[in-house]
C-alpha cells in the first residue's frame, strides 16, 4: 500500500494523476493546506519542507522499512521508476522525459505559482511583479507551445513530464494570462485532458478544494512567513 499525503492543488494533482494512470493501490491523505496542517509534526516528519505532496511506500522494491520521497518531481520519478511505466528505459528517451520533467519543477511551477499568486492573492497590486511573472510565464508558454509543434506529447510518449506540466496549465485562467497564443498547448491539453485517468486524478479532493482568494485564514496558513 501506498500513503499519499496530497490537497487539490497543481502540485498535489501531478501525483493524483500519475497513481491513477498507474493503478495502483493507494490511500489517500488529505493534508489540508489552507489551515496549516502541512505544519504540524506528523507531518513535517515525512516532509521536512512542509508542502504537498509527499508519500510513503510500504512496498519498496529493496523489501526494507518503509520509504519516504517528499517533492513531487522526486515522487513522480520515483513511482514511474518502480512501476516502469511513464519513463522510457532507453537512455536517451529517458533524458529527454526528464528534462521536460525538471523543466516543470523549476520553471513553468515556480513562475506560474508567482504570476497567480501577484495576479490572484497579493493583499495589494503590485504591477511590476504582476508583469514580470505574466511575462515569464508567456515565455515558458512559448517555449512548451514550440516544444509541441509536430508532437502529441513533451518527449514521444505520453509520460510523466506531461502530467507534471498539465495541472499547471490547467490553471492559466488563475495568473491572468490567456492560451490564445498558444496552439499547440491548447491542442496538448485536450489530449491529456481526455484521458479517463486524469480526469479522475483531478477530481480526488475536489469537494475539499478552497478559494484562496476569499478566505483569509486560507492565506494566512498559505502565505505566513515561518
Amino acid at each position: 500500500m501506498l500513503d499519499l499525503y496530497s490537497w487539490p492543488a497543481p502540485n498535489g494533482h501531478k501525483v493524483q494523476i500519475l497513481v491513477e494512470e498507474l493503478g495502483i493501490p493507494y490511500r489517500l491523505i488529505p493534508i489540508d493546506i489552507t489551515r496549516g496542517a502541512q505544519r504540524e509534526a506528523s507531518y513535517r516528519a515525512i516532509n521536512p519542507n512542509a508542502r504537498i505532496p509527499a508519500i510513503v511506500d510500504h512496498a519498496p522494491v529493496d523489501g526494507g522499512a518503509p520509504l519516504t520521497v517528499f517533492e513531487s518531481g522526486a515522487v513522480m520519478l520515483y513511482l514511474a521508476d518502480k512501476e516502469k511505466r511513464f519513463i522510457p528505459a532507453d537512455p536517451r528517451q529517458r533524458m529527454e522525459v526528464l528534462q521536460w520533467l525538471f523543466w516543470q519543477v523549476g520553471g513553468l511551477g515556480p513562475m506560474m505559482g508567482q504570476a497567480q499568486h501577484f495576479f490572484r492573492y497579493a493583499p495589494s497590486p503590485v504591477p511590476y511583479a504582476i508583469e514580470r511573472y505574466q511575462n515569464e510565464t508567456r515565455r515558458l508558454l512559448k517555449v512548451f507551445d514550440q516544444r509541441l509543434a509536430g508532437r502529441d506529447y513533451l518527449a514521444g510518449d505520453y509520460s510523466i513530464a506531461d502530467m507534471a506540466c498539465f495541472p499547471w496549465i490547467r490553471i492559466h485562467k488563475l495568473t491572468g494570462v490567456a492560451l490564445d497564443d498558444f496552439a499547440h498547448v491548447q491542442a496538448w491539453y485536450g489530449r491529456v485532458r481526455g484521458r479517463p485517468a486524469v480526469g479522475r486524478g483531478v477530481d480526488l479532493l475536489r469537494d475539499r478544494w478552497v478559494d484562496v482568494s476569499t478566505s483569509a485564514e486560507a492565506k494566512q496558513n498559505l502565505f505566513k512567513v515561518e
